[in-house]
This record gives structure tokens, sequence and C-alpha cells, in this order.
């Protein structure tokens, strides 16, 4: 889905963002919100859905698979050099949660990208290694190797759920987790719902989950300007800790901003936190994707 500026013409060039969903989202849900915001500032935007979910293709579905989440991050550049109005020297990404961490990963590798922007980003690997206590990530492979067995037997695969289907389950499930309860208040209530993003994740594949690190090789590949930008709220998922972490690794020029008061999910929609969120992505990729000055010494608009 391309978001475009109000004023758009095509004959013009213009600075783009790719925007990078979380896990178990689809591109109308946050990154589809920062996309539009940012098109509002006057960039073309792109946010899509991974390869296996949502509206794009891919078999089987429902994977989340760490290395075709880079790739689909490549192609989506990709495809913006296509486009007679997008500037191919003026492309950035701005990745959510999990797509966060996609994003940081795929800049390393990917220099068409000249600037990097994060929002509540997620190490997926570290998040989903911890989660369960020790010894549990080799348990849990343990357990995808069964299920691969099975699977090439004949046997039917394994779906499950991402987060509970309702608060009315995770309550029922004794969860009390900042984040736990707060994914499931914007994925599986009125809040953020949307058909297309189904909760559902092949078992499977979280094998390749469990061995990803996004960060790896950051403090040697990563050498566009980053963006990093956090709540101050704490939740178990680890997006305030991962920021550090990532601001602290970084050799690249970075900037770490911590919006007060925020928790990760309101960093997804509520209108005071994105808004706080926006302003500072915008100055961010007016300074990094927009040239400082054009002929004759006059500001540049994004476009």
């Amino acid at each position: 889905m391309i978001h475009v500026p109000d004023d758009f013409e095509e004959s013009k060039k213009y600075a783009a963002i790719v925007c990078v969903h979380p896990g178990s989202s689809v591109k109308e849900q946050t990154a589809g919100i920062y996309a539009a915001r940012m098109a509002d500032k006057g960039y073309v935007a792109l946010a899509f859905d991974a390869s296996f979910q949502g509206e794009s293709g891919g078999e089987p579905r429902h994977v989340e698979r760490p290395a075709a989440r880079v790739e689909d991050i490549r192609c989506a550049v990709d495809f913006l050099t296509t486009l007679s109005y997008v500037d191919e020297n003026r492309i950035g990404v701005l990745g959510i949660c999990a797509g966060g961490g996609y994003a940081v990963n795929a800049a390393m590798t990917e220099h068409r990208i000249r600037a990097v922007g994060t929002v509540a980003a997620v190490n997926i690997g570290r998040a989903r290694r911890e989660a369960g206590g020790a010894g549990s990530a080799i348990e849990m492979l343990e357990a995808v190797g069964r299920q691969r067995t099975l699977e090439a037997r004949g046997g039917e695969p394994l779906i499950t759920n991402w987060i509970p289907n309702s608060p009315k389950e995770a309550e029922e499930a004794g969860i009390t987790g900042l984040d736990s309860l707060e994914a499931v208040d914007y994925y599986r209530t009125p809040r953020g719902r949307h058909e297309r993003a189904a909760n559902q994740l092949r078992f499977t594949s979280v094998a390749s989950v469990l061995a990803f690190d996004a960060f790896h090789l950051v403090e040697e590949l990563l050498t566009q300007p980053l963006q990093i930008i956090v709540g101050n709220r704490l939740g178990e998922f680890g997006s305030y800790q991962d920021g550090h972490e990532l601001f602290q690794r970084a050799t690249c020029e970075k900037d770490l901003f911590v919006i007060d008061g925020a928790s990760h999910y309101d960093l997804y929609d509520r209108p005071e936190h994105v808004g706080q969120a926006v302003e500072r992505l915008a100055a961010f990729y007016g300074d990094n994707l927009v040239a400082a000055s054009g002929p004759g010494g006059q500001p540049r608009t994004a476009a």
C-alpha cells in the first residue's frame, strides 16, 4: 500500500520510506498508521505485508521467517526504485516492534537505505529466546524437530496463536504482563483488530526466529544514520532495553528519543504518543533524506 502526500504530483521526485510491520501484524495496522503520517509530512511511504502473511503471497501460510522478512525489505526497496516519482537516492526505512529489528538488520546489507528509523524496536530472536525462562528455547527447538518429523510423515501442520484471542482468554490464562495484555487489547479488540491479522503462527517457523539476532554485526555494518524511539513504560517484550542496547552498540550517527509515559503499544496508535514519534521521525528523515538546501541555498521540502 503506497501512501502519498495530499499535494502529490507524479512528475516530481519524492523521498520515500519503507514501513515495516511488527510480527503478527498487517500493513493496515500500525505500519499503515505511520506510513500515512509520514505521507502527511511529504514522503512517499510504502507499507506492505510480509511474505506468507496478510495479502502477500507465499506458502505455507502464517510463517514468520526472519531471513524472508529481511529480504522483503530489500525487495521493497527494489520496488521503490522502479517508481518514476521516487528518488532512489533518498529511501529510508521505518520499522515498528519486530519490524524495527528487521529494519536495522536489513539496512546493514542494503545500503540503498539511507536512513533508519525504529519505533519500539524489538530483537525478536532475543525476545523469543528469553520467553519462558532458562532452557525454554532448547525445549522449543526439540518440539519443533518433533513437529517437523510428524509433518514430513504426512501429519497436520501445527498452527499456534501469537497471543490469546481475547481479553477474556488472557485473563483465564493468568496473563498479567503489561505488553502481553496491551498486545491483546490492540490486536484482538476493535481498537486495532484487522481481519487479515489472523493471530496465527506456523509453529515450525519458530526455530528460525530463535536463532535470529537482529543486531548481529550492527557495530560493523550499520553506517546509515539511526533514529531510535522508545517509551519509558517498561513491559516484558523489552523494546526499551533493546532500544538502549542498539543505541549503545551502533557506531553510526544515532539518536535515542524516549517518550515519557508511553508503553510499547501506546506507540502503535495512541495519537499523543504517535504524534511525538512522528515529529521526531520527520525531523530525522528531513535531515537525512532531504538535502540541507536546494539550488541557491533555499530549503527543500521532503518532495
